[in-house]
């Protein structure tokens, strides 16, 4: 559907990240990926959602778009008690992270900004993750198995963690994995392309 709208356009995904460029693909739209890197810092005084609207906007506006080009970039933290997690410096850190999340409920906020020429908007979701008491053996052998370095709150859904310690969650699943797949297709329908 979306596929006929974009045939004369770019979608840029401004991502490196496995999990959104195969959540992306699941839309059936033609896409390249190209991440910029910026500093990941934001002002103190935001908080939650406004914290990965700003960093997503961020991520987006170092791009130099052409008047064909369609720009997606996204953000995602994880928030316990208005505690910021972002990824691990190391396996300490990952372990210091997973014991805060063992057995208590945290939010996953991804942001998505959708970026052309003339128009920007910036959506986000919020999924509550309900995690079981995870023993350090559970979590020692996580980070060992599975290096969660590159993930906010030092693990992925859609792994063993994922499998085995999350009881419930409310709200979108592929918001956890990376990516509020629903809400960037409502992003694409919306935007014009005039």
């Amino acid at each position: 559907m979306l596929k006929e709208k974009f045939k004369h356009h770019n979608i840029i995904l401004g991502s490196s990240s496995p999990r959104r460029i195969e959540l992306l693909h699941g839309l059936d739209i033609d896409f390249i990926t190209n991440k910029i890197a910026v500093e990941e810092n934001f002002p103190e005084h935001l908080k939650g959602s406004e914290i990965t609207d700003f960093l997503s906007r961020k991520k987006a506006e170092v791009f130099d778009l052409q008047p064909n080009d369609v720009l997606l970039t996204s953000d995602t933290l994880v928030m316990i008690s208005d505690e910021v997690l972002g990824k691990p410096k190391d396996a300490d850190d990952a372990f210091q992270m997973l014991k805060k999340l063992s057995g208590k409920a945290h939010d996953v906020i991804t942001s998505v900004t959708i970026q052309t020429t003339n128009f920007q908007k910036t959506v986000n979701h919020t999924t509550k993750v309900f995690f079981k008491e995870l023993t350090d053996d559970e979590i020692l052998y996580y980070i060992e198995n599975y290096k969660p370095f590159d993930k906010a709150g030092a693990y992925g859904i859609q792994e063993w963690i994922g499998f085995i310690g999350v009881e419930r969650i409310e709200g979108s699943y592929f918001n956890v994995v990376g990516f509020p797949v629903h809400l960037v297709y409502k992003l694409l329908q919306e935007v014009d392309l005039r």
